[in-house]
């Protein structure tokens, strides 16, 4: 077992190996894996199988590419879109749980957002970024 281990190691000296994606590929393959079991006829079954194909050979190219800034480039705009997918998710149940307490409100001056308790009826809000005081209803 040691010797393969060996062998397999010195293939893989110079090769990109798995990263995030790769591990982001790999889950996407297992959902496609599971989504056959249960399509199993038609035009939708083959679709599945020819993803699946489509993402493994895909997983084993990134794996085995000796082109290892090629990869890491590719896995670096994978981080960037994961970031903003979930910094938007972040951002719309932070605007769920706080939109029952507050009210955000935009300076007409300066267009600073404003968060102000809600049920406190009409109120002076006073910018703090420009100092423009605008009335609005909470």
């Amino acid at each position: 077992m040691n010797r393969f281990r060996e062998k397999l190691q010195r293939f893989m000296i110079g090769r990109y190996g798995m990263d995030q994606l790769g591990r982001f590929l790999f889950k996407v393959l297992c959902v496609l894996v599971v989504l056959n079991l249960f399509v199993r006829f038609g035009v939708l079954a083959l679709a599945v199988n020819v993803l699946e194909l489509a993402v493994i050979a895909l997983l084993y190219f990134r794996m085995f590419s000796k082109n290892v800034n090629r990869r890491w480039q590719e896995n670096q705009a994978y981080l960037r879109m994961q970031f903003y997918v979930s910094e938007y998710f972040k951002r719309l149940r932070f605007r769920f749980t706080e939109g029952r307490k507050y009210r955000i409100f935009k300076c007409p001056g300066c267009g600073q957002k404003v968060r102000i308790p809600r049920g406190h009826g009409k109120v002076s809000i006073h910018c703090p970024k420009c100092g423009t005081d605008f009335i609005k209803k909470s």
